[in-house]
């Protein structure tokens, strides 16, 4: 099957405290297997794959059992529960010692290896008919994520990494952007859905918008890390992101030569991260991470 750029679309192949998930997305390598890491990778393909299936079947038509979570603008349908079911179906199967954490049924299980799933990243967008969401497959041992999966399914574009391995796009290696100067710098961001906090949000995207080429906000967090690793975007910074909104991306960010920051908590802000060219980083951090 080809996708919209006629590629071959080929294989659609953390602990909750997010400080450790950024610092250990890539680290020690040495101490790794790549080939238990390439297993599990394809077991995190095979999980999406199940859940992209029921979005495919569901996206564009009226959407049963919506439901509010944290706000009336934080929003979970039947979609979300299906796909996210889906995906346990899968790793029930493939891997039943391990542990999962889904943003809609939580922790289950045990064992050395978790699970963080995001079975539909982009939920308002696929509500609304919007073309940008995202399945999101990670799986982690104690030193952090050991392979993710971040598929798109309208555009048949599935974006993976390992731990020691290459990121890739549709099998495809990846490199983010080497973009040197913040004047001409493509920049991806999102925002919260408290309006307090979209509050401060802006006044800081007032001080970045004019230091920057353009803003992007896909409304997708796992989509905006893939697209940043493969330089569609330059750099991107949000707050507010959950394990599961970024486990798998912020991996195929670090592998794909970004450098990955902690935003920390700061006014009404929560913690967030910035992945950004090495190049770039210490600029952006003066406008976007420091209280």
């Amino acid at each position: 099957m080809l996708n919209k750029r006629g590629r071959g679309a080929g294989s659609f192949s953390t602990r909750m405290t997010a400080p450790p998930l950024l610092a250990r997305s890539c680290r020690n390598e040495q101490m790794t297997d790549p080939e238990q890491e390439r297993a599990l990778l394809a077991v995190a393909q095979e999980a999406a794959r199940a859940a992209a299936t029921e979005l495919q079947a569901r996206f564009g038509h009226h959407q049963a059992g919506i439901r509010t979570k944290s706000t009336p603008t934080d929003l979970v349908s039947a979609a979300d529960v299906a796909a996210e079911a889906a995906i346990r179906g899968v790793l029930e199967h493939r891997r039943p010692d391990d542990g999962i954490l889904a943003e809609e049924g939580g922790a289950s299980g045990g064992g050395e290896l978790r699970w963080i799933v995001d079975p539909l990243d982009g939920t308002i967008n696929f509500l609304f008919g919007i073309p940008v969401f995202a399945v999101s497959v990670a799986c982690e041992d104690r030193d952090g994520v050991l392979a993710g999966v971040v598929l798109d399914p309208v555009r048949e574009e599935c974006f993976a990494a390992t731990r020691s391995g290459d990121p890739t796009l549709n099998g495809v290696p990846i490199r983010a952007s080497s973009c040197r100067q913040l004047s001409t710098a493509m920049i991806a961001t999102g925002f919260a859905y408290d309006a307090r906090v979209r509050a401060e949000q802006a006044e800081v995207l007032a001080g970045v918008l004019p230091r920057v080429r353009d803003i992007r906000r896909a409304g997708a967090a796992a989509i905006d890390l893939s697209w940043t690793a493969c330089s569609r975007y330059d750099a991107y910074y949000e707050r507010g992101l959950h394990v599961w909104d970024r486990a798998a991306g912020v991996l195929i960010a670090s592998r794909a030569g970004l450098e990955v920051r902690e935003l920390e908590p700061t006014g009404d802000s929560p913690a967030g991260v910035l992945v950004a060219p090495s190049a770039l980083i210490e600029e952006l951090w003066g406008l976007v991470g420091r209280s």
